[in-house]
């Protein structure tokens, strides 16, 4: 069966999450739907990464397997117009061996996290984004940031219900920069625990707002206790960027 690599992107805020839930609206169940009318087939559409309730994407992958061979062009299109009106769109399908797999052939996986730091509501972001009135030091939140870079139990940012085997990550990329009044937060891994970008991120905001100190940070890592973790960041503000391989 001929196997096709999805590069994806969807506003997660009408779904459940990615992962098919009964009764519930999600990104995977409606990528299946949208190819079972495409053509006729009850596919299984594999993702790089299990995005929450109200996670975006702009760099989601997939893959699937078709009963017959078609033109990549043909594929991204039809998924096009099958796909309305949910806010999902295919950008890209590519050909691939039998080997790929979107999830267990991925090197790293790579996240934005947006803070819209001002005063006034969000009329175009709402939803997308993470308002937080009071001023926060983007660069305060940059230096204290890598004192989580490397390899370390990240139990205090892990959710209680994770099902990952170990707390242990490698953190190759968090990096903290300001323009204009947004505050973005980048970040890579080969793999993250659940939650774990959202409590970062919680941890950071209470470094920029000068509650806590890059040592406070660092602190809380070592503790490897979650009670010792900032708020949780909102889903809105976080969006799955891209996964390389």
């Amino acid at each position: 069966m001929p196997r096709y690599k999805l590069i994806i992107e969807y506003d997660g805020t009408p779904f459940a999450g990615w992962q098919v839930q009964a009764g519930l609206p999600t990104v995977q169940g409606v990528l299946a739907e949208a190819f079972r009318r495409f053509c006729g087939e009850a596919v299984q559409v594999s993702g790089a990464g299990r995005t929450d309730a109200g996670v975006h994407a702009t760099g989601q992958v997939a893959h699937v397997d078709l009963a017959r061979e078609w033109r990549t062009d043909t594929v991204r299109d039809a998924m096009t117009a099958q796909l309305r009106p949910h806010p999902v769109a295919v950008l890209q399908a590519e050909r691939v061996p039998d080997s790929f797999d979107a999830r267990f052939s991925a090197t790293k996986r790579h996240y934005l996290y947006r803070i819209v730091n001002r005063r006034p509501d969000l009329a175009l972001d709402r939803d997308r984004a993470w308002r937080i009135p009071q001023k926060l030091d983007a660069q305060a939140m940059h230096d204290a940031a890598q004192r989580l870079l490397g390899k370390h139990d990240f139990s205090t940012f892990r959710a209680a219900e994770c099902q990952a085997a170990s707390p242990v990550k490698t953190l190759e990329q968090l990096d903290v920069a300001q323009v204009g009044d947004e505050i973005r937060v980048v970040t890579s891994a080969r793999s993250f625990l659940h939650h774990q970008v959202r409590s970062m991120v919680g941890s950071l905001m209470r470094v920029g707002e000068g509650r806590w100190s890059a040592d406070d940070l660092e602190a809380a890592l070592n503790a490897a206790d979650r009670t010792r973790c900032g708020p949780m960041a909102p889903a809105s503000g976080l969006y799955l960027a891209a996964v390389s391989y």
